[in-house]
């Protein structure tokens, strides 16, 4: 049994009331660790904290160069410490050592890399007003700034949205999800080696509904980016409205991923399969949950995906040979269950998986564990609730189409606008439908194609339309000031 601590004010200490959370294994469904049951006092410490290494430290004054510096040192200390947070990763959320220690944690140190190079192209503008005066604009930090990080990506969400805020000048209060806080907690240790001012970075664990609700009313936060699903972004609009706080959302999504028969049906088939079958187990905001196929190579393409599905070994996360691990948490393994149950009860025909627990995998020490196999249903139906909710889990439904039009029509018809994929061997379609589908990312004849250059935001329910990444995402954490000055 470990027990992680949380980083406040430049030290690793216990929650103050002595509470503890239990870290489930969602692999064996044993309790491997601890996290801190903080409270609203712990966070106080925090905002205290923050607020005065903001004031009183040399963050905001240092050269941009010397603060791009120090996180590239950050970015370093990451990447060599790879094998070691993606095995806490892991075992913390299930998702597959393969990917954490060689593609996720490796991948946040690029992305570090390129955000703190963003701190050397904070510009203002000057504007010609009239002779008689000068006008110019800069962008200053927040101030202090909170991020709520989700359970299924948590290390490179922090990474990446940590050193943004730093980058802007911002100190910064980071709350895990409570049910996967120990890699994040584990990662502070990097910070006792770094020239990055005690205070600049605090993080609390605790439940959403006390640390979390009090962050999203604390006054003395400027600013909260948060990632997860609509219903709680909804609960932090709601809590924040009270202070009018500057919020960053990138919500849910019920993403469309559309093949046309002049695709190659080779690759889209590999693409729409990878793209809800994941490693991760379809837990993804932008899992191309709804697979929309052109009618006359539907039944082909279906049973393309039926082989790929099949083919993929679920199984140990720590195991380098699986292809998919565990959902990450008790409850959305049952809310995946109950998903599957419901495609049956509304109709949908099971093309392949729907088996879950024990009856997936064959190690008798993985019985207890969360898993689901890869799961599609066909239906012709878009209203069904499998084919319009975020089910965050490898669960898919194919939906025939005849037209380009009826493709777009049931691709927007949905509450989510995060992401949507399209194959097509036409170019002039792939723009047509690129400009028609209320997505803030389109791929074409690619998925999940996210690079830390182009910038990635949601529409509708899936977000409040900033952009997190891409040359301009620093703005996101700063605000803007104008200067008149009259030379009269």
């Amino acid at each position: 049994m470990q027990q992680f601590l949380n980083y406040i004010a430049g030290e690793h200490r216990p929650a103050r009331a002595g509470g503890w959370l239990d870290s489930v294994n969602p692999a064996t469904g044993d309790v491997w660790a601890q996290v801190p049951d903080s409270d609203v006092d712990d966070l106080e410490d925090a905002v205290r904290s923050a607020r005065a290494a903001y004031d009183d430290s040399d963050w905001r004054t240092v050269p941009m160069a010397v603060r791009a510096a120090r996180l590239r040192s950050w970015a370093d200390a990451v990447e060599a410490s790879a094998d070691w947070l993606g095995e806490i990763e892991t075992r913390d959320n299930g998702r597959p050592l393969n990917e954490t220690q060689h593609t996720q944690i490796p991948g946040a140190a690029m992305q570090m890399r390129y955000l703190a190079g963003l701190a050397e192209t904070i510009v203002g503008d000057t504007i010609d007003v009239r002779p008689s005066a000068f006008a110019y604009t800069v962008w200053e930090p927040v101030g202090v700034c909170a991020l709520i990080i989700p359970w299924n990506g948590p290390l490179p969400l922090f990474f990446a949205k940590a050193t943004a805020a730093l980058a802007a000048g911002n100190a910064i209060i980071v709350k895990p999800a409570q049910q996967a806080s120990a890699g994040i907690l584990a990662a502070t240790r990097l910070f006792d080696e770094l020239d990055i001012p005690p205070g600049m970075v605090q993080v609390v664990s605790g439940r959403g509904s006390t640390v979390g609700d009090a962050i999203s009313s604390h006054r003395g936060i400027g600013k909260i980016s948060f990632t997860g699903s609509t219903e709680t972004g909804r609960r932090i609009i709601d809590r924040a409205a009270g202070n009018v706080k500057n919020l960053l959302l990138e919500l849910g999504g019920k993403s469309p991923n559309i093949v046309f028969a002049d695709a190659d049906l080779d690759r889209a088939a590999a693409g729409a399969s990878a793209g809800i079958f994941t490693p991760n187990a379809g837990q993804a905001c932008v899992a191309g949950s709804r697979i929309l196929v052109e009618e006359s190579v539907y039944d082909d393409f279906v049973e393309r995906l039926r082989v790929r599905a099949g083919g993929i070994q679920v199984g140990d996360p720590l195991d380098p040979g699986t292809g998919m691990g565990p959902i990450a948490t008790a409850g959305q393994f049952k809310a995946v269950q109950s998903y599957v149950e419901l495609g049956r009860s509304e109709g949908a025909s099971l093309v392949t998986g729907g088996r879950v627990g024990a009856d997936v995998v064959s190690s008798t020490s993985l019985e207890h564990g969360y898993f689901v196999e890869p799961t599609l249903f066909a239906t012709r139906d878009n209203s069904l609730r499998v084919s319009q909710e975020e089910i965050f889990g490898p669960v898919a439904v194919a939906i025939p189409f005849r037209s380009e039009d009826e493709a777009i029509m049931i691709a927007n018809d949905t509450p989510y606008g995060l992401a949507a994929g399209l194959w097509t061997g036409d170019v002039g379609r792939a723009h047509r439908l690129a400009r028609r589908l209320d997505a803030g990312s389109v791929w074409v004849n690619t998925y999940k194609a996210l690079h830390w250059a182009v910038p990635f935001g949601g529409h509708k329910e899936s977000g409040t339309g900033g952009t997190a990444n891409g040359p301009t995402a620093l703005r996101e954490w700063m605000d803007a000031k104008s200067v008149v000055l009259d030379l009269s």
